[in-house]
């Protein structure tokens, strides 16, 4: 079984509804040897990062930046997982009440550093919250499990 961490910030009923559509789309039944492991980036540390084969961060805009939360995860995960998680497969998204350009900008910065591996564009849903961002979410969550599935990631 291959792993795939989710680890996503959540503080509003939407953004629980955008993890969860991430999380139910890794699990799509047709998928069928990924364990899908969710944490919330005050519970999930480099343990999990270097315990799994994908991850998929999520994060809301926050005064044009990424989550405190995802941040302090970035912070006590970075130096741990500098030398041994380069290439790992990973994908983003971010729930954006404005245009999300800062906190991709921040996201990206971090990750080249770690030097993992964008296998997917990020998804940013913008502006008011619509119904389709969480079919959105189901299909980032899916397409990454299935391609770690078949190995291609």
């Amino acid at each position: 079984m291959k792993r795939l961490l989710i680890v996503a910030n959540a503080p509003s009923p939407n953004t629980l509804g955008l993890r969860s559509a991430i999380e139910n789309g890794a699990r799509n039944p047709d998928i069928e040897a990924v364990d899908v492991v969710v944490k919330a980036p005050l519970e999930a540390g480099p343990e999990d990062i270097l315990a799994c084969d994908a991850i998929i961060l999520g994060t809301t805009e926050n005064l044009g930046y990424m989550s405190g939360a995802l941040k302090d995860f970035f912070d006590r995960s970075y130096y741990p997982c500098l030398e041994k998680t380069q290439g790992l497969p990973f994908a983003f998204y971010i729930r954006a009440g404005h245009d999300g350009t800062g906190t991709r900008r921040a996201i990206e910065a971090i990750t080249t550093g770690l030097r993992w591996k964008l296998v997917q564009d990020a998804l940013v849903c913008r502006g008011e919250f619509r119904p389709e961002f969480e079919e959105q979410c189901y299909e980032l969550g899916m397409t990454v499990a299935a391609s770690l599935d078949a190995g291609l990631i």
